[in-house]
């Protein structure tokens, strides 16, 4: 009978080392998401970078960390038996997968409603000016059409995009940000997760200079399936006074 005792040896101390070097990499990949993070003064900035960048840094994160204890769980090995290598290869696999599903559940059904809150709360905080140096206003959606050209106020009426106009009163300044109009997964009315989509819009009724249009949105649930659609108006169209 062959004697695997140095190749046990080795197998140890290098997955050990290599699980170490796995979960320093999973430390370093989260500490440098949350360096940028609070680095970040502005808060569109900032709120374009978590949208953008979060959700996916924690689940690389948490694969990493996966692997990393896979690893590890699998560096104490005393006896060789071929036997025993293909259970603790289909234990850690089967491990691992489940670890990975729960995990991609609660980023994907789960944390939505906490990066949504984070989020509205960054959308909404008071902008200062450089001008000034005191808070802005943020005008309302009559208020702010002044401020947006007419393909702007055709995003907006179509629900494709939102627009915040914040304005200096003191000088004039003004500051224009632009978001989705749907961001993150709403609430779903049937199973309560934060996984209801809209799937589609379809315009049924183009706005005139007299009449509003009327906009449909289709909803769809990624978590239970439930589908629905809602009405929206858009504003009827408005003379071009240059003309």
């Amino acid at each position: 009978m062959e004697d695997y005792s140095e190749i046990i040896s080795s197998w140890n101390i290098w997955g050990q080392m290599a699980s170490y070097v796995l979960f320093g990499l999973a430390v370093l990949l989260l500490l440098g998401y949350l360096i940028k993070l609070s680095s970040t003064s502005d808060p569109k900035t900032k709120f374009d970078f978590i949208n953008k960048v979060e959700i996916n840094i924690l689940w690389y994160v948490s694969l990493i960390i996966i692997i990393s204890a896979a690893l590890y769980a699998n560096t104490f090995l005393v006896k060789f038996s071929w036997l025993w290598i293909i259970v603790r290869i289909f234990i850690t696999v089967m491990v691992g997968i489940m670890a990975g599903v729960v995990l991609q559940n609660l980023l994907k059904f789960y944390y939505p409603f906490y990066i949504e809150k984070r989020l509205k709360k960054l959308r909404y905080m008071p902008r200062v000016s450089p001008k000034s140096g005191k808070p802005m206003k943020l005008l309302s959606e009559d208020e702010e059409d002044v401020y947006l050209d007419e393909g702007m106020q055709a995003e907006e009426n179509v629900f494709s995009v939102d627009y915040d106009v914040w304005v200096d009163e003191e000088t004039g300044y003004t500051k224009i940000e632009k978001y989705s109009g749907h961001l993150h997964a709403i609430q779903c009315p049937e199973c309560n997760y934060q996984t209801f989509k809209v799937l589609k819009e379809e315009i049924i009724k183009s706005p005139s200079l007299s009449e509003e249009g009327e906009l449909i949105k289709f909803f769809d649930c990624g978590y239970c399936g439930h589908k629905s659609k809602k009405s929206f108006k858009i504003a009827m169209l408005k003379e071009n006074m240059g003309d």
